[in-house]
């Protein structure tokens, strides 16, 4: 497939959120670029992947070239996701570039596979590095305030507590800390 199904070059804004009480969430990115805007949907931990590659890419390039400064990049905006969320496709797939010609990052998006598509849809952003290390930070932050997770066995507590598999039946049941 050489065409995306939705491409927006140089977006004013690209954002992640979450929506709903924890452990119940529902995640999203959302980019604008003028009266257009685009809202996918997504996974808490596909939002926590893009955060850490973000990172990682815009640290690489910082260390391949020093003029590209990673520290007083943060963008002071608005990251709520905007209405109406209506979801364009469901994420399966992303991966990250670098424009260095016009000094961009590249988000690529491939949607899932329902069973009456043949294809899956895609699209493509490409944001500042001011903006995707805004994006990234916000995303890190969305994720972490979910639920705690249990230090033994990693998964989530609920509000109303948590049976760790790996205490073996043995202890009390966690509750999340206040």
């Amino acid at each position: 497939m050489s065409e995306f199904t939705i491409d927006l070059d140089s977006v004013q804004r690209i954002t992640a959120g979450a929506v709903g009480p924890k452990g119940q969430r529902v995640f999203y990115v959302q980019a604008r670029r003028g009266a257009q805007m685009i809202t996918l949907l997504a996974e808490k931990e596909q939002i926590r992947a893009l955060a850490d590659a973000i990172g990682r890419l815009l640290d690489s390039l910082a260390e391949k070239n020093p003029r590209l400064s990673t520290s007083d990049d943060l963008l002071v905006t608005d990251m709520s996701l905007e209405e109406p969320l209506e979801p364009e496709f469901r994420i399966g797939q992303m991966g990250l570039g670098y424009d260095s010609d016009r000094d961009l990052v590249v988000l690529l998006v491939q949607g899932t596979v329902a069973e009456e598509e043949e294809e899956a849809q895609t699209a493509r952003f490409s944001a500042s590095r001011a903006q995707m290390r805004t994006l990234a930070s916000h995303a890190a932050q969305v994720v972490a305030a979910g639920r705690p997770i249990c230090g033994n066995c990693g998964r989530p507590i609920d509000p109303s507590g948590h049976f760790c598999p790996h205490r073996n039946g043995h202890g009390p049941v966690l509750t999340p800390p206040e």
